[in-house]
C-alpha cells in the first residue's frame, strides 16, 4: 500500500445509525467534499455523492456495486485492504497528503486528497458500513509544486544562468507537475521578429524541433508563427481539422501531436520576443487554470529572455570598448615607434652629413694636379680648375668642361674647391 503521513486511529462514538447517515447525505449532498456509505464487508456503494463521482470520474456514477467493483485500481494501492481493517477493527482512519492513482488507462491521473474512513455500528456496536469523507487536494499540491518549480527558475534567472538552461529547466518542470501529459516549447523571436528559432523543447522529437526551427511568423504559419505575427494567444484544440496547421499537418502526425497552444512572448515595450507552445496527443480544449499556467510562464521566459538581451548588449558593448582601448594603445604604440625610428634616422642623417662636411674638408685640402683628372681614357691636358667630390669621400679635379659633366651625370655630384668659393663660385663664374 502506499505510504500515508499523519495517520491517526480514533474510536467511533457508539451509537450512530441511520439517522446520521442522512444528516450526512443532506449536509454533503452538493458539497466539494466527497462522501460515500460503503455498507457490509464487500463495501457495496450504498450512497454518493456528486463530489465524490467526480473525483472517481462521472462515467462511474453508480451504486449498488462494491467499491472493489467501481475503482479496481484501488486495489492494488491497498485502499481495499485499508478498508477491510477499519471494518473489522472498528478504528476510524485518517489520511492527510495521500496520493493515488484515479482510473485505469488512458483515464488513469496522479490526484491527492486528505481522507478519513469512520466506520458506522447498529445498535449492538457492531460495524456494518464506512462512511469515508474525503476532499481532493490535487490542485493545491499541484500549485505548490508549480510554484516551486516557478521559484527555482526565477533563481535561475536571478544567477544569470545560461538562457538555454533556463529555458530547458522550464520547460521540464511544466511537463513534470502537470496533471495531464503535456509537451512544452519555447521559440525565439529573431532580432528582425519575422523567423522564429529553436529555444527548448525537451519532450518534442528533434526531427521535430529541426522543421520548425526558423519557421516564419505570420498568419496561418501554425500556432506559433500566428501567435507571434497577432502578438496574441492561439488556441488549436484540432491539429488535423484546422488550417492554421495545413503545412505542418504531417509533420505532427508524425510527431504524435493533436493539440498546440500558443502564447506570444512579448518584451515590456511590446517587442516579440518568441513563442511559448503547449502541446497534447490528443484533441482538448484548455481550462482556465491551463490558459493561467502558459499567461505565467510566457511572461517568466520574457523575462529570462529580457535578462539574456541585457547580458548580451553589455558584453557586446564591453567588447566594444576593449577592441577600442587596445585599438588606441596599438596606435600610440605605433606612433612612439614611428617618433623614435624617425629620431633615430635624424640623428643618422646628422652623423652622416657631419661625415660628408668632414670628407669634403678633407678632399678640398688635397694638392692639386695640373692637368684634369676626369677626361677618361683618352685623357685631357687642359688644366685642373675645379675639384668635385661625391657624399663617398671620393673626388678628383677637372676642366671646367668636365667638372661640369660630372655633376649633370653622376648622382651626389658636388663641387669641392673651397679656393673657388664653392658651387657659388661656378655657377657665377
Amino acid at each position: 500500500m502506499t505510504a500515508v503521513p499523519d495517520q491517526r486511529a480514533t474510536a467511533d462514538p457508539a451509537g450512530a445509525g441511520g439517522a446520521a447517515d442522512e444528516d450526512l447525505r443532506a449536509l454533503f449532498g452538493q458539497s466539494s467534499v466527497a462522501f460515500a456509505l460503503l455498507t457490509g464487508p464487500e463495501h457495496m456503494v450504498e450512497a454518493a455523492n456528486p463530489a465524490f463521482f467526480a473525483a472517481i470520474g462521472e462515467q462511474r456514477a453508480r451504486t449498488g456495486v462494491t467499491v472493489a467493483e467501481l475503482m479496481p485500481e484501488l486495489a492494488d494501492q491497498g485502499f481495499v485492504e485499508l478498508l477491510d481493517q477499519v471494518y473489522r477493527t472498528g478504528e476510524s482512519f485518517t489520511g492527510s497528503d495521500v496520493r493515488i492513482t484515479v482510473g485505469t488507462g488512458v483515464h488513469a491521473r496522479e490526484a491527492f486528497f486528505d481522507f478519513t474512513y469512520e466506520p458506522r455500528r447498529d445498535a449492538d456496536g457492531s460495524v456494518t458500513a464506512i462512511r469515508v469523507i474525503g476532499v481532493e487536494i490535487t490542485q493545491v499540491k499541484h500549485a505548490q509544486r508549480l510554484m516551486a518549480e516557478h521559484r527555482a527558475v526565477l533563481e535561475q534567472i536571478a544567477r544569470q544562468a545560461p538562457l538555454s538552461e533556463v529555458l530547458d529547466g522550464m520547460a521540464r518542470c511544466i511537463e513534470n507537475v502537470a496533471p495531464q501529459e503535456m509537451l512544452v516549447s519555447i521559440l525565439l523571436a529573431e532580432s528582425d521578429g519575422q523567423h522564429l528559432r529553436h529555444g527548448a523543447a525537451p519532450s518534442l522529437p528533434d526531427f521535430y524541433n529541426q522543421a520548425i526551427d526558423g519557421i516564419a511568423t505570420g498568419e496561418g504559419v501554425g500556432s506559433c508563427g500566428t501567435a507571434a505575427h497577432r502578438r496574441q494567444p492561439v488556441i488549436v484544440s484540432d491539429i488535423a481539422a484546422h488550417p492554421f496547421w495545413t503545412d505542418f499537418r504531417d509533420l505532427a502526425e508524425r510527431a504524435g501531436l493533436a493539440a498546440c497552444w500558443s502564447a506570444p512572448i512579448l518584451a515590456r515595450d511590446g517587442t516579440l520576443l518568441g513563442t511559448f507552445a503547449i502541446y497534447h496527443r490528443t484533441p482538448r480544449v484548455p481550462q482556465e487554470s491551463d490558459l493561467a499556467l502558459t499567461r505565467v510562464f510566457a511572461d517568466t521566459a520574457a523575462l529570462a529572455i529580457e535578462r539574456h538581451h541585457i547580458e548580451q548588449a553589455k558584453t557586446a558593448a564591453e567588447a566594444r570598448a576593449k577592441a577600442a582601448h587596445d585599438a588606441l594603445a596599438e596606435a600610440v604604440e605605433a606612433e612612439r615607434k614611428l617618433r623614435a625610428d624617425a629620431e633615430q634616422r635624424a640623428v643618422a642623417a646628422a652623423e652622416l652629413a657631419a661625415r660628408m662636411r668632414a670628407a669634403a674638408a678633407a678632399q678640398a685640402a688635397t694638392p692639386r694636379p695640373a692637368h684634369c683628372q676626369l677626361g677618361g681614357k683618352q685623357g685631357c691636358t687642359a688644366p685642373a680648375e675645379l675639384k668635385v667630390a661625391d657624399s663617398w669621400g671620393d673626388s678628383a679635379w677637372g676642366c671646367t668642361a668636365h667638372a661640369e659633366e660630372a655633376i649633370i651625370n653622376v648622382r651626389s655630384v658636388f663641387i669641392a674647391s673651397e679656393e673657388l668659393g664653392g658651387l657659388a663660385a661656378y655657377v657665377h663664374r
